[in-house]
């Protein structure tokens, strides 16, 4: 199928991808098992940006393991701002970025609702200055020209959610930890991240999410392209991916959700369908910061609209469209920006 979507990072984006979306017990199903999918994906952005991403999803039946893969490959020129959370627009930089990741996680149900599991990540990075304005030519940064990094980690999940695509109700939390060790990285590091959602269940048609976010990296020497950064289409949406990023990384949100089934059909040429729908409204904060300076103070805005379209509505898989507005720093316009992309936030 074609591919659309848009972001404040790639500007539009276009391609084609293959999605195979199937139950790995069908020969023998299980009502409880969750859907699994495989996709291929290729596209070009008006940003002048290239992505090849292959990844996998599968549960096997009653849900008793889940397999996750990707292979990526990009060519991802990006503006760089600097450093911490009070970076300027005018002194962004436009750099280069060619990246190779492989990764693989694997997570064994040990209760009914808890995961336990392991993780692997390898990812090589190379930079180029595509322009000599801006702070990126002057600033010293760690591995400027690039590196590669392999985290080893550990995995904890607690996931009762009713659907693990549009959920109306429980609660899901991650949590990993994961370690660079030396003889597989550039430098050895630590990384922590976690993510949490709790569903209410409002009404029949309408539901309030919340969601919580936080990364770590920790270690003596750290490279400024795996520090946490803020902003992108699930969580601080109206942020431009990487605008702020610091050692850590903090941000909270909270989404209502109001689905609705029109009675009406659509026909036309070769088109025959009943849409299916749903609006939100969200909003949030969050910031970025290093071991020492974390204040409330410095917590950013989030908050936006956004609408729907279910093109599977038996697993409930959605095209999303957001809109997000954040901050607004002296001398500069507000921060927001347009997504266009597939399945939900969070």
């Amino acid at each position: 199928m074609p591919v659309l979507g848009f972001s404040p990072e790639k500007g539009l984006e276009l391609g084609v991808a293959t999605l195979y979306s199937y139950y790995a017990d069908k020969k023998n199903p299980s009502p409880f098992t969750r859907n699994s999918t495989a996709s291929l994906l290729a596209t070009f952005t008006t940003n002048q940006q290239l992505k090849i991403d292959l990844r996998t999803d599968n549960w096997t039946r009653n849900n008793d393991w889940h397999v996750k893969t990707n292979i990526r490959y990009h060519d991802f020129p990006f503006y760089f701002y600097g450093l911490g959370d009070t970076t300027h627009y005018a002194d962004r930089s436009l750099v280069g970025n060619k990246r190779y990741k492989l990764m693989a996680e694997a997570e064994k149900r040990i209760t009914s609702h808890f995961y336990a599991g392991l993780s692997v990540m390898y990812q090589h990075d190379a930079f180029t200055k595509d322009e000599d304005k801006g702070i990126y030519p002057e600033m010293p940064l760690v591995d400027k020209d690039g590196g590669y990094v392999t985290f080893i980690g550990v995995t904890g999940i607690y996931d009762n959610r009713d659907n693990q695509n549009y959920c109306t109700l429980g609660t899901y939390f991650r949590l990993n930890v994961a370690y660079a060790p030396q003889f597989l990285s550039k430098h050895p590091l630590w990384r922590v991240e976690a993510k949490a959602s709790q569903f209410f269940r409002i009404s029949q048609r309408s539901t309030l999410g919340l969601n919580g976010y936080g990364q770590s990296l920790q270690g003596n020497t750290l490279p400024f392209y795996l520090l946490p950064e803020m902003g992108n289409d699930n969580i601080m949406r109206g942020y431009y991916t990487g605008r702020y990023r610091d050692q850590n990384y903090l941000a909270a949100q909270a989404e209502y959700r109001y689905y609705f089934d029109p009675k009406m059909r659509i026909n036309v040429w070769f088109i025959d369908m009943q849409p299916t729908f749903a609006l939100a409204g969200f909003a949030g904060t969050g910031t970025v910061f290093n071991n020492r300076n974390f204040s409330f103070d410095r917590l950013k805005p989030n908050y936006g609209l956004g609408i729907r379209y279910f093109y599977d509505k038996h697993t409930r898989l959605t095209v999303r469209l957001d809109y997000g507005w954040g901050e607004k720093r002296a001398g500069e316009k507000r921060q927001s920006g347009f997504y266009l992309s597939v399945s939900e936030a969070f």
